[in-house]
């Protein structure tokens, strides 16, 4: 966890320089600072060769080189201040490639483990071919179908019923595996209402295409008052029982499955 970390380690998260937030608001931290850091970097050796370019062109004077001061190998050249140069920009890409490697550790820290917040919702996420099922803390069971409140850590479990599986969430960043007869963990943070898509993002079988559900990021006040009518025993999603889905999507995986032929054999 954060708080374990030695004090030196933990200066930038207190200091606010390791970002904080949602998934989607790190990852785009992290894209702004690869991309800043990218372009100043193709900036300065570009301009650097361009410089130089014109420098010794053609025609300056400044390519000539005598026979008696041609380089030797081996041998430093004369008047290049005994690798000066080369040692600074050593340093340089050095301090600018630890400083950035330690920053990206510690923003994926955080997303590995997740903000400590006791108030999440957990969720446990089940795979199988081809839909999603999700169980809720008291037990309620939904088909394709994620409702979560905005502005709450949403702490996920995930598992398959069958083949791997793999959850994602393109909008919010999310994506986690799911292994047979294994859990793995992942979370997201949604900063506003809206709908969004989960789908399968492992090759599953012939109906991995069909495989999304419905992410429904429902204002806190409206999902408390949802999640309050709600009961282990009225397990549906849009009307819909979870065997009646699970029997839809079997229907979807035997519609795209391919179909034996009916001419008849051509005997020889």
């Amino acid at each position: 966890m954060v708080t374990e970390l030695m004090p030196a380690a933990a200066f930038p998260l207190q200091s606010g320089l390791v970002p904080r937030g949602t998934r989607a608001f790190v990852f785009e931290r992290i894209f702004e600072v690869f991309l800043l850091l990218g372009t100043l970097v193709g900036v300065v050796v570009v301009g650097y060769m361009l410089y130089n370019a014109y420098r010794y062109r053609s025609g300056s004077g400044k390519g000539h080189v005598d026979e008696g001061n041609r380089l030797v190998l081996g041998e430093l050249p004369s008047g290049s201040g005994g690798g000066q140069k080369l040692f600074t920009s050593f340093f340089m890409s050095m301090v600018i490639v630890v400083s950035l490697v330690s920053w990206t550790y510690l923003t994926l820290l955080y997303v590995e483990e997740g903000p400590a917040d006791d108030e999440s919702l957990d969720v446990e996420v089940e795979g199988y071919q081809f839909g999603w099922r999700f169980t809720y803390p008291n037990g309620h069971t939904t088909d394709g179908v994620l409702r979560v409140p905005a502005d709450r850590p949403v702490q996920l479990t995930i598992t398959t019923a069958d083949v791997f599986h793999n959850f994602g969430i393109t909008a919010l960043r999310v994506k986690s595996d799911a292994i047979p007869g294994q859990e793995t963990e992942t979370w997201f943070t949604a900063d506003e209402p809206g709908t969004y898509t989960a789908r399968c993002y492992e090759l599953c079988g012939v109906g991995h295409s069909y495989m999304s559900a419905e992410v429904i990021v429902m204002p806190p006040d409206e999902y408390e008052a949802w999640y309050a009518n709600t009961t282990a025993d009225n397990a549906t999603a849009n009307g819909s029982s979870v065997d009646g889905s699970v029997a839809a999507s079997s229907a979807v995986a035997q519609s795209v499955a391919p179909q034996p032929s009916l001419r008849p054999a051509v005997v020889p």
